[in-house]
């Protein structure tokens, strides 16, 4: 993973309030592991049902070329999808404790505190749960987005379009996609070149890892694309983290 200078950065890196340059862009080595991955692979190509990969515009292959496989709601696909959404589930939980405004700040959340009183949660308190609290906190606070696999064939296959994954949709009356939070995306091969996901503001281009899971913010503090692999074919998992709906109980016990 790398830093590189290209067309259109900021002049200025973003550097915190603490002097670090934390940029909310989270990446986990290893989250999966290669024999996951390459399982997922194999049945990607076997199964014989991708599509042409589609944005919230439809399907045009100068803004997305990809080919798609939507796993989730498709019983013969459930197993992945649990194991996509549990490798997600633990990266997230390392993510909150990072930064644990990712959910404090949006939510006012309350637990019980050492003297049995509930209390707003502060975010040392969070971020020293026990892990068994915090996954229970996620899971209260947030759910899991519709998984796609997805294939970016050697050479042409790219998501060359600036964007971010938080905007409203026709068709859309829950307004679903404005409840994304985070994006994230688990690398199932390497061993192309290029084929790196490039984020505008932050000046980053993350490198594809075997296994390994990004977390990004989804807004358009994190406008990003998808660059062309050269040499070989690129396989991604990838989704959001949506904030349950308001009509949820959102205060953790």
């Amino acid at each position: 993973m790398g830093v590189k200078q290209y067309d259109g950065a900021p002049a200025l890196a973003q550097i915190g309030m603490n002097g670090s340059s934390d940029d909310f862009v989270e990446i986990y080595p290893d989250a999966l592991n290669p024999a996951a991955c390459a399982a997922l692979i194999q049945r990607f190509e076997a199964s014989g049902s991708a599509t042409r990969g589609a944005t919230g515009g439809g399907v045009d292959t100068t803004v997305k070329n990809s080919w798609d496989i939507t796993i989730s709601a498709q019983s013969q696909w459930a197993d992945a999808e649990r194991l996509l959404n549990m490798t997600m589930l633990e990266g997230l939980k390392r993510y909150l404790r990072k930064y644990p405004y990712t959910v404090l700040a949006p939510l006012w959340l309350k637990m019980k505190n050492a003297n049995g009183e509930m209390a707003l949660l502060d975010p040392e308190t969070l971020a020293a749960l026990p892990d068994e609290r915090l996954t229970a906190l996620a899971r209260r606070t947030f759910r899991p987005g519709a998984i796609n696999i997805q294939k970016y064939i050697a050479d042409q296959g790219a998501y060359p379009r600036w964007h971010c994954e938080l905007h409203p949709q026709l068709n859309d009356p829950t307004c679903e996609n404005l409840h994304r939070t985070l994006l994230w995306t688990i690398y199932l091969n390497e061993g192309f070149g290029e084929g790196e996901t490039e984020f505008l503001y932050q000046r980053r281009r993350i490198v594809p890892r075997t296994g390994s899971l990004l977390i990004a913010p989804a807004a358009f503090t994190h406008t990003h694309r998808g660059n062309v692999p050269r040499g070989g074919d690129k396989y991604i998992a990838t989704s959001w983290v949506l904030f349950q709906r308001a009509e949820a109980q959102l205060i953790t016990k």
